[in-house]
């Protein structure tokens, strides 16, 4: 069975740093995609970013682009957020999930909820002001 498991939310502030980790069981963590999403109170799930299964590719979201790093460590089969310069308009509930790797293309990024099969909990990220 998949299971992901996200850790390393908190309460924060404003301008501080957080790592996010997602420990993954049950997959063959390097044919998948791996992305990251966060989901504010009242408001659609968002794409954060996301990296191929090379380790090396990556995508982000405008917003966080200079703030936010994806990283990947195949032999743990555990993917990471390192968040930077946190903002309150940061807080969320962050949420990895799996992507099916197509054709064994690393240019598959996908930034679509729909296109994630596995998910994650979540694990909350409180920035105060």
């Amino acid at each position: 069975q998949e299971q992901l498991l996200e850790s390393g939310g908190g309460l924060v502030q404003t301008g501080d740093s957080l790592r996010l980790s997602c420990a993954t069981s049950g997959l063959i963590f390097d044919s998948y995609v791996m992305g990251w999403f966060r989901q504010a109170p009242g408001k659609e799930r968002e794409f954060v970013g996301c990296i191929a299964a090379n380790g090396i590719t990556t995508d982000y979201a405008d917003s966080v682009k200079d703030r936010f790093t994806v990283s990947r460590d195949n032999a743990k089969n555990t993917a990471y957020l390192q968040v930077n310069k946190l903002k309150p308009e940061d807080t969320a509930v962050y949420y990895c999930a799996a992507a099916s790797r197509k054709l064994r293309s690393n240019d598959y990024l996908p930034e679509k909820v729909r296109q994630y099969i596995y998910w994650g909990q979540g694990t909350q990220v409180t920035v105060s002001s």
